[in-house]
């Protein structure tokens, strides 16, 4: 039976549908986007193995088999991501059959590959439950490629706040024609609170207008959108 085309493009769903993860999605566990954190959270659970000779030798392969499952749920659900310039990730690896679409596959694979662990819990027969996390910025970076570093290094404040911005979060969305790393918000967090502020005058076709507030292509820019 051949596989949704959102899920096709990954070569790890491919290679983590055969592996035995061996539980169903359990409350909490499915993949949820979190634009506010910059990430695609997803949980798993290995079951132990219940021939291992002790619950601390089964902590191994239950280990893994829980991160399997949290990065097959992640990869499943990155392909509804929206693009600011329209369409979903699905339709750009489905678009993609040439060595560049070769390429992207491979950066998303790998991004799905290095989802940081956000928590580890072993039980006590020798399962573990995970929650993985693959950040939104390195699925902007696979679509955008690889960024040149700047003679004289990256200049500009770390971070940006974009106030009044009339848009919906989504990948590669750009700040004054810049194309950087996004958070999106109701409210500015109080880690921003004293970065700079500029106020958004529109927002189309992929690219918000504002000044620039002296960002650069390594600031975050915090979009506040409207109430």
């Amino acid at each position: 039976m051949p596989r949704p085309a959102g899920l096709a493009a990954f070569a790890v769903v491919a290679a983590l549908a055969d592996a035995p993860t061996a539980v169903a999605e359990r409350p909490g566990e499915a993949a949820q986007v979190d634009w506010a954190a910059g990430r695609v959270i997803a949980g798993g659970t290995g079951i132990a193995d219940r021939h291992a000779p002790s619950p601390a030798v089964a902590l191994g392969t239950s280990r893994r088999r829980a991160e399997e499952a949290a990065r097959q749920r992640i990869a499943a659900a990155l392909g509804s991501l929206p693009l600011a310039a329209g369409g979903t990730l699905a339709d750009r690896l489905g678009d993609a059959a040439n060595a560049a679409g070769t390429a992207l596959r491979g950066r998303i694979d790998a991004a799905v590959a290095a989802a940081i662990t956000v928590a580890a819990e072993p039980e006590t027969d020798g399962s573990w439950r995970v929650t993985l996390a693959v950040p939104l910025e390195a699925i902007r970076v696979a679509l955008a490629g690889p960024r040149a570093l700047p003679p004289t290094g990256d200049r500009g404040p770390p971070v940006v706040v974009v106030e009044g911005v009339a848009a919906r979060p989504a990948i590669g969305w750009t700040v004054a024609g810049v194309a950087a790393a996004t958070l999106w918000v109701s409210d500015v967090p109080a880690w921003a609170g004293s970065a700079p502020r500029v106020t958004a005058r529109s927002a189309r076709a992929g690219a918000i207008d504002a000044d620039s507030g002296s960002g650069s292509a390594a600031t975050l820019y915090v979009i506040v959108t409207r109430h």
